[in-house]
């Protein structure tokens, strides 16, 4: 009888840990182990990660741990633009790989972006880097001139921007 407990509680295991992984590959989340999940309706909202280098705060979708790297994934439910990611989501994935260099001391090699159809995964390069500490720098330098303004002309984002309670150029 209790072999029988043994085997039964081994098959269950193994049935858990199949649709686990059958879950994060429908998902489109890399093989490895989720250590952080924004996007879940189902679980308690994870704290922010914070970079004192840049003064930046962020919540990535998901964290997920392959080998011994931690790679940020941003989840879009839009499919991908034609040619490629944009550069906005680009600039956001980078500001999740540095919020993760300087929440775990760790560098990501990769980041992912995961849009509806497709995934693309992004080296962290020294240029993407650059390239989001120039944004940072631009976007800070439009704030203190007083220069910063919407970007878009698209009501659909203002209406689900988290944010509009505050903005007066809101479209929706």
């Amino acid at each position: 009888m209790l072999l029988l407990i043994a085997v039964l509680a081994i098959v269950l295991g193994l049935v858990v840990l199949s649709l686990g992984r059958r879950m994060q590959a429908e998902a489109g989340l890399p093989g490895g182990r989720v250590i952080y999940d924004d996007a879940s309706r189902w679980r308690a909202a994870n704290r922010p990660l914070y970079s004192p280098l840049y003064h930046l705060a962020g919540k990535p979708d998901y964290l997920v741990k392959r080998s011994r790297q931690t790679i940020p994934v941003e989840a879009k439910s839009a499919n991908a633009p034609a040619d490629g990611p944009r550069r906005s989501h680009l600039l956001q994935l980078a500001a999740y790989c540095a919020l993760v260099e300087e929440t775990t001391g760790q560098r990501p090699a990769v980041g992912i972006i995961k849009y509806a159809d497709r995934m693309f995964e992004i080296d962290y390069t020294p240029a993407l880097e650059t390239a989001l500490s120039d944004a940072i720098n631009a976007m800070r330098g439009d704030l203190a001139r007083g220069l910063a303004t919407r970007s878009h002309h698209e009501p659909g984002r203002c209406a689900h921007c988290a944010y509009r309670h505050a903005c007066d150029e809101r479209l929706a």
